[in-house]
């Protein structure tokens, strides 16, 4: 059993206790920190956490406390990385890593130097649709993965501080792009390189600095593109969408919204329903186990398995920096709206990863481009000519 300092007592941190202590866990939080001392008692009341307090330090150094878990508005994620590092202690942080690749290469010095644990807590792509998605993209089910687009998309973030361009570094395209770019990252491979990119970022509704809607574009080193769309502004709750194009296949992945569980009511829940929902009556879409079916019950898994094992997780710090340096780019390019270079200050992945083929031979003359049976049942067969690069057609009756 690890014993964890959870640092924030918000929207997040409620998520990611009632995952460690659902369904009789091991793993228990031993102390609560948060900068509202009120708040946090109350948070411990409500988790059955021994211990609260408004200091820091205090949580991080806690004699008992074995691993920290930051749940804490992004410009207060670099401090209790310092203080981890310095501690030795196992650290896991909440999505985006940090408000900048700047800083997100400094926590990530700082946890590689101090030689301790470290995950990225990246919830989306620990959903149990994606993993399950995953593991068919890697056994070769939709063959080389040309293509990934993400969405979310949602009303708008719970907290003042999201909508504070200073304090959380930006708006939807740090919010929830991070999440996007590294779920298509990760069909398309993690040690494949992302060389550039090409967004688009405007605020069009909120009254705010920062963006409240972003599409963009991340070209990979292979001509694999990863996309994703993000907005602030939809209406009608969260939609989470994913959908995976191969040379062999497709995968379509709806994590949210549209959940499978379907209930009208004329007089109103009267309570919550699931993150993000607009209305208690008519059609809502309550979620069966939301903290299962958002990642974070496998998420943490992986986390305090690599823990016990100490072994890296899936998604490490390495994983958001990357993602912050994407992010960056993508900035650059609403900015100067073109085609922006990824500056990557570190990479771990191939060196030159080759670029996607999927060339079939027809014959020793031909390779084929397309084979369709037509609605007469003949098979229409489109080819070329692998001297001349003519592109003919025969029909097979």
């Amino acid at each position: 059993m690890a014993k964890v300092a959870m640092l924030g007592a918000g929207f997040i941190g409620d998520f990611y206790t009632f995952s460690l202590h659902g369904q009789r866990n091991r793993d228990r939080v031993h102390i609560i920190y948060s900068r509202d001392n009120e708040r946090g008692k109350a948070f411990a009341k409500k988790h059955g956490i021994p211990r609260w307090t408004n200091s820091m330090e205090e949580a991080i150094n806690d004699p008992e406390v074995e691993v920290i878990i930051i749940g804490l508005p992004n410009n207060l994620h670099l401090d209790p990385v310092k203080l981890a590092a310095k501690a030795k202690k196992a650290i896991f942080c909440t999505k985006p890593l940090a408000r900048n690749a700047e800083e997100a290469y400094k926590m990530l010095e700082l946890v590689e130097e101090a030689g301790i644990i470290h995950g990225y807590l990246e919830d989306l792509v620990y959903t149990p649709k994606t993993l399950k998605s995953l593991k068919a993209v890697k056994q070769g089910a939709i063959g080389q993965v040309t293509w990934a687009r993400s969405r979310e998309t949602h009303p708008g973030p719970h907290s003042n501080w999201f909508w504070t361009k200073p304090v959380s570094g930006g708006g939807v395209l740090l919010d929830m792009g991070c999440h996007c770019i590294e779920i298509s990252r990760s069909y398309i491979g993690k040690d494949i390189r992302p060389v550039e990119v090409m967004c688009w970022a405007d605020t069009l509704v909120k009254p705010i600095e920062a963006e409240d809607n972003a599409l963009g574009w991340v070209r990979y080193e292979n001509g694999a593109i990863g996309q994703f769309e993000v907005s602030w502004s939809f209406r009608g709750g969260m939609d989470l969408r994913d959908e995976v194009m191969g040379t062999d296949g497709t995968i379509w992945v709806n994590n949210f919204l549209r959940t499978g569980f379907e209930m009208f009511t004329a007089g109103g829940k009267k309570g919550y329903v699931a993150e993000k929902a607009e209305t208690e009556k008519g059609w809502i879409f309550p979620v069966g186990d939301e903290v299962v079916e958002l990642g974070y019950t496998d998420m943490f898994t992986d986390m305090f398995r690599a823990y016990e094992s100490r072994k890296s997780p899936e998604e490490t710090f390495y994983d958001g920096y990357i993602v912050n340096e994407i992010m960056d780019a993508c900035y650059r390019s609403a900015q100067s709206k073109k085609w922006e270079s990824v500056n990557l200050r570190t990479w771990r992945g191939m060196e030159k990863a080759p670029k996607i083929t999927a060339l079939q031979d027809y014959d020793e003359n031909y390779l084929l481009v397309k084979e369709e049976t037509m609605p007469d049942s003949s098979v229409k067969i489109i080819l070329k000519n692998k001297k001349t690069g003519e592109i003919s057609q025969t029909i097979r009756r």
